[in-house]
């Protein structure tokens, strides 16, 4: 679509945006992908088995990372990294009501944003988590399967992350 100044102002205009606009989505691709190779090498450096994980990208794996460094004192179990991440059950049951559970409001909203992505991918390509998605059928709502799977995402992401000796 090379633009000529032809009878049509308007066609000959559309077309020079049009183009400025290709090449700039272009060149924001190839910067993305440096980007994301600098990332790769970072995280292969620090975490390469977080990678592995199913579900878990270049970005979300540094988002996760980043939780990491900010709050070095809050790894030191498993719950405690739930917690900074908002996905540990607090009790919702008051009174004689007991066992109800709900989200966690507080910790790091990128991380818990990052858990969601990967508990998406994981439940439109991973057979298990589909399997567990179907528990509409037993009375669990969408919510709470979603909290649940991003609590075990939660468990498996601590295992592969970098712990000062």
């Amino acid at each position: 679509m090379r633009p000529r100044k032809g009878s049509d102002p308007v066609t000959y205009t559309t077309h020079v945006v049009m183009r400025g606009l290709a090449r700039r989505i272009r060149d924001l691709n190839d910067e993305m992908r440096t980007i994301d190779d600098a990332l790769t090498e970072l995280i292969g450096a620090t975490a390469p088995s977080l990678l592995a994980c199913h579900g878990v990208g270049v970005v979300t794996a540094a988002t996760l990372l980043v939780t990491a460094g900010d709050n070095p004192d809050r790894l030191h179990t498993e719950r405690s990294w739930a917690h900074l991440y908002g996905v540990a059950p607090v009790a919702a049951g008051s009174g004689k009501t007991s066992g109800r559970v709900r989200l966690s409001h507080g910790g790091n909203r990128n991380a818990n944003a990052a858990l969601y992505q990967i508990v998406l991918t994981r439940t439109s390509s991973d057979p298990a988590t589909r399997n567990y998605v179907r528990r509409r059928a037993e009375g669990r709502s969408t919510r709470e399967i979603m909290r649940c799977l991003k609590r075990y995402v939660a468990r498996q992401t601590f295992k592969h992350l970098p712990r000062a000796a």
